[in-house]
């Protein structure tokens, strides 16, 4: 059976985001391993940093090694203390030695700021040290011993891993084919609300493919206003004078309140394509037959084969009711048109405790978790279709992470254009 730590994931990734960046591997746990210094000792030796965390009754106190527990002076260790019924920010303090000693079953941290006795389940530290972490005087029994391997989150080998996956799922996009050869390009609508983000996510697989970070598409500085009150189409270039990809990502007003955004009427429009690209909308006066540049009789490619609806994460759990309503409204338009549907949610870099390690699999990471599973509950997308990305927004430079997150949702969106256009009937 696996060994599992009693740090919960918000505790952990305190501790990680504290130290800069770590991950943690369980290397030795007193309740399982024995409660022995020798113990500990064979199994967290020449590990490199480790920390140690140790569970009382009311506190979780710990010490953070720099270096391995055979070497001596060097670097420093930090110490730290937090209430266990409590999610407040803990306190640290650091000590200029990283000496770990071991003598009758007895470990001391630093310059003898902390004694653990491990056999007999207390520890003592020194006044100083208890009094800048927050702990009281005297000696505090505990429960549990835990220590950990602390490695870099973004080492040489993930880095690797992340780039070969990036490689991998560019090709892929490059060398898509919409099924049955019916059209050259997949057209992909954005929808959602105001300051989502559906302009960055163009701006950002744009950035991928040119190899640089660009702004082409408009984007709103003002969420409170309309960002785009025009239908665009954008053909993505493989590099700056490369051959168009094998889709269109299509722009649009944002979704509003009410009589505000765009307009239920003009959604069909798009879909069935009979909007063309420059259209201007009017949130009150949808366009007709009659409109100059109606499009009559529009082909298979010029119809929408898929939509993402945008949510921003940080704010999909403070949308008015009304705004749900409509967007259940306009998911419901979409399915009467045999239109494929996803939800692709921005700005999950936002959310508290995440890192730019955890965009290597945000789907693990419990803020994302809550995300997906709150979309799901609200809007009724199953869960495989709802697709996680980190859009550029004020970055100067390309990101692997945010590469792989966008082109990994695009190619979802080029996949699920595909069912598209399987389920056409056979006069196409």
């Amino acid at each position: 059976m696996a060994v599992t730590t009693q740090l919960t994931w918000m505790q952990e990734k305190s501790l990680q985001n504290c130290l800069g960046g770590k991950q943690f591997s369980l290397l030795y746990k007193a309740s399982v391993h024995g409660f022995l210094d020798q113990y500990l000792l064979q199994r967290c030796s020449n590990q490199g940093p480790t920390i140690t965390v140790i569970y009382s009754e009311k506190y979780i106190i710990g010490a953070y090694v720099k270096d391995s527990y055979e070497k001596r002076n060097k670097g420093s260790v930090i110490f730290f203390a937090f209430e266990r019924t409590q999610n407040s920010e803990f306190e640290t303090c650091t000590n200029g030695q990283s000496t770990v000693r071991d003598c009758k079953n007895t470990l001391y941290y630093g310059n003898d700021d902390l004694y653990l006795y491990i056999y007999a389940q207390y520890i003592e530290m020194k006044h100083s040290t208890t009094k800048k972490i927050g702990l009281p005087p005297g000696h505090i029994s505990f429960q549990e011993c835990e220590v950990f391997r602390c490695e870099d989150l973004l080492n040489e080998r993930k880095i690797n891993m992340v780039t070969a996956l990036r490689e991998s799922l560019l090709s892929d996009v490059r060398t898509y084919n919409p099924r049955g050869g019916l059209i050259h390009q997949i057209r992909i609508l954005l929808l959602g609300p105001i300051g989502a983000g559906k302009s960055s996510f163009i701006n950002s697989v744009k950035s991928v493919f040119r190899g640089h970070v660009t702004n082409q598409s408009v984007m709103g500085f003002d969420t409170k206003q309309v960002s785009t009150s025009w239908f665009r189409t954008y053909s993505i270039k493989d590099g700056k004078d490369g051959n168009p990809l094998p889709f269109t990502l299509c722009d649009s007003m944002g979704l509003g309140e009410k009589q505000q955004g765009l307009c239920m009427q003009d959604i069909v429009y798009i879909l069935k394509g009979h909007i063309p690209d420059r259209y201007q909308f009017n949130s009150v006066k949808p366009i007709t037959p009659s409109h100059l540049n109606y499009i009559d009789s529009p082909l298979l490619k010029d119809r929408i084969h898929c939509v993402a609806f945008v949510l921003n994460a940080n704010t999909v759990g403070n949308l008015s009711y009304e705004m749900v309503a409509n967007i259940k409204r306009i998911r419901r338009e979409v399915i009467k048109c045999g239109v494929v549907q996803v939800a692709l949610l921005t700005h999950v870099e936002d959310l508290h405790l995440i890192t730019k390690a955890d965009l290597i699999d945000p789907y693990k990471c419990m803020p994302v978790k809550f995300k997906v599973e709150a979309v799901h509950r609200e809007f009724g997308f199953p869960l495989s279709d709802i697709l996680v990305v980190s859009n550029y927004t004020s970055e100067w430079e390309l990101c692997l992470m945010k590469d792989v997150l966008i082109l990994s949702s695009l190619k979802q969106m080029l996949w699920a254009a595909d069912d598209f256009l399987e389920d056409l009937p056979p006069e196409g």
